[in-house]
């Protein structure tokens, strides 16, 4: 359908390029559609993982408008979420989501982190345990200013990580990068620390549909592409993985060669 992107590659990471935010979240719905259709051809049911951030807002919206669609064949999951913010906080990454896209369209089931469960690492294993139960099909992500996918951050990314979901403490540059998406006013508002799930738990898809706009995003974007493949950048571990897909507009792309 969108056949307008200047199209690359960086090791096994295919990219894409669009003028525009609209055209960028459009594309990447339209190919994350044409996935779920295909994998429910060969499957009762698929599982889905979703990141919470504004950068996913033209993608969410366009996905969630998607008519051919079975969402009753598809359970979601998010990858992230807050420890110690109101259960009604706009900023918790589940009612983020709920917003965009869980309360939008009839999926089967959703599976919510629970920031403020009364023990967080026994939340941990149950999401762990979830996951274990729905493996999962697709994910679908951004990456953050200091390269972080999910919460994990270089100082607490781990390619080889034994869990799937752990508690962390989130870098000053995550939390500084929430005021300037403006979710929140000020850093000190900014939880210290998150439930993620691991790199291993993303990579774990079959297809991972990474999308990340604006020029803000430009260094983590270059980093991305051209860094060696450590966790000091964590989504340079994207380019092993073979079936992701990077989404760009032009001002996240400022800084790539092509």
């Amino acid at each position: 359908m969108m056949n307008n992107a200047k199209e690359l590659t960086s090791n096994k990471l295919k990219v894409k390029i669009y003028n525009t935010r609209q055209e960028m979240g459009k594309s990447a719905a339209w190919d994350v559609a044409a996935s779920i259709q295909s994998l429910l051809e060969k499957k009762p049911f698929i599982n889905m993982i979703f990141a919470a951030a504004p950068s996913q807002n033209e993608f969410l919206q366009a996905l969630s408008q998607e008519k051919n669609i079975d969402w009753s064949r598809i359970h979601a999951f998010h990858m992230d979420e807050y420890i110690g913010l109101k259960d009604d906080a706009p900023q918790r990454f589940g009612n983020f989501l709920k917003k965009g896209i869980f309360d939008r369209v009839p999926f089967k089931e959703i599976f919510y982190i629970n920031g403020n469960a009364n023990d967080p690492q026994q939340e941990c294993e149950r999401y762990s345990s979830l996951l274990k139960e729905y493996p999962v099909d697709i994910v679908c992500m951004g990456i953050g200013e200091n390269g972080h996918i999910a919460f994990n951050d270089p100082h607490v990314a781990d390619f080889n990580d034994p869990l799937s979901a752990k508690v962390v403490e989130l870098s000053a540059e995550s939390r500084c990068q929430q005021v300037h998406d403006g979710c929140f006013p000020v850093v000190e508002e900014v939880p210290a620390a998150a439930i993620t799930l691991t790199i291993p738990a993303l990579l774990d898809a079959d297809i991972i549909c990474c999308v990340v706009p604006g020029s803000h995003k430009a260094e983590a974007v270059y980093h991305t592409l051209y860094s060696d493949i450590t966790p000091q950048n964590p989504a340079t571990i994207l380019r092993t993985h073979g079936q992701a897909t990077l989404y760009l507009d032009k001002d996240s792309a400022s800084e790539v060669n092509h």
